[in-house]
């Protein structure tokens, strides 16, 4: 990003943030006016029927921005293209099964589908650096990333459960990952689309902060969790940022998601079925408060992963040891909350 694009890029997601919370109190006033509500029931983590589908307004306002930033030539038209395409079909599935339920068989070949057309669309990783060994993984990785991604499509629609806690996680990750871009003076068309990002969610976390007044729902968590995963793809497919990098950043939702479902798994339970077990819905619970709880998550990213990523990012060796020290406490204290335990 040249210093010319700076103050523009700065006035555009100003201008963002205000039209996604004007967006996001109109579909709250259109919910509350067609009872479109999240009413709680025992796997529920709030108490009182709230309007939900919010994130339809993170959807609309960063897609116009994508759209914005490849015309006047901020972002190749490709990958424009291959958000808006796939990002769409993402957030359009999501939309349906809020409205009405999607099977999750029909949602699951959906998300494969999109994600499998954006890795096509952007191309194979670089030889990866384990620090004992270059690994190139060829076509293999491109198999191995596509089912990431669509795990984290779907684990950002889990970790929405609690006020506040998705948005965050979007905006300290999006924020952490352009300011590292730019202190490692890397041009690159993510920085634009990272700052959007945050700008959209911004907005639209006037109205989800603790207290929610309107959820994200399945369009806008999925469709968030669909534009991280493709950054974290296109910035580590152009070598300006490695795999380790995005798993370090990705680590508070990655790890709670993934031990809450293995332990489920090893006990029997429903994968599919509507659960509050993920190790931060029963923190909340025990501090009576989404907002802690939330501000905890933004401490983690902000305090332990974003150094550790940058660290990552200066010495691309040391990245599979990072994520490791990088995950070690977040496994050890997801385990022993009980996460993935019933109630």
């Amino acid at each position: 990003m040249n210093g010319r694009a700076v103050l523009p890029i700065a006035l555009g997601a100003a201008a963002l943030l205000l039209i996604s919370a004007l967006l996001t109190g109109w579909v709250r006033r259109l919910a509350l006016a067609h009872k479109v509500l999240d009413v709680p029931n025992k796997r529920s983590s709030h108490r009182a029927p709230t309007p939900r589908g919010g994130g339809m307004a993170i959807v609309v306002s960063l897609l116009a921005a994508v759209a914005v930033l490849g015309a006047v030539g901020l972002m190749p038209s490709r990958l424009a293209t291959a958000l808006w395409l796939s990002g769409g079909v993402v957030a359009v599935v999501g939309f349906l099964d809020d409205k009405r339920h999607v099977a999750a068989t029909v949602r699951l070949t959906v998300h494969f589908a999109a994600v499998s057309l954006f890795v096509w669309s952007r191309g194979r990783l670089p030889p990866i650096d384990f620090g004992i060994a270059v690994c190139d993984m060829g076509y293999a990785g491109s198999v191995v990333g596509i089912l990431a991604l669509v795990w984290f499509l779907n684990l950002y629609n889990f970790m929405d459960g609690i006020d506040g806690i998705a948005s965050v996680e979007a905006i300290s990750i999006a924020a952490a990952a352009a300011l590292i871009l730019v202190m490692r003076g890397i041009e690159s068309p993510a920085i634009p689309l990272l700052l959007f990002m945050a700008a959209a969610v911004g907005g639209f976390l006037v109205w989800n902060w603790p207290p929610a007044r309107i959820f994200m729902g399945d369009a806008g968590s999925g469709f968030l969790g669909f534009v991280l995963g493709a950054i974290a793809w296109t910035t580590a497919a152009s070598g300006e940022l490695s795999v380790w990098f995005w798993l370090i950043l990705f680590g508070a939702f990655f790890v709670d998601a993934t031990l809450t479902l293995l332990r489920r798994w090893r006990l029997g339970e429903p994968l599919a079925a509507a659960h509050r077990s993920h190790a931060y819905q029963r923190l909340s619970r025990r501090l009576g408060s989404h907002r802690t709880v939330t501000l905890g998550c933004l401490a983690v990213n902000v305090l332990w992963l974003a150094p550790l990523a940058w660290l990552a990012a200066a010495r691309p060796s040391w990245g599979a040891l990072l994520v490791l020290v990088a995950w070690a406490p977040l496994c050890i204290y997801v385990w022993r909350s009980g996460a993935g335990l019933p109630d």
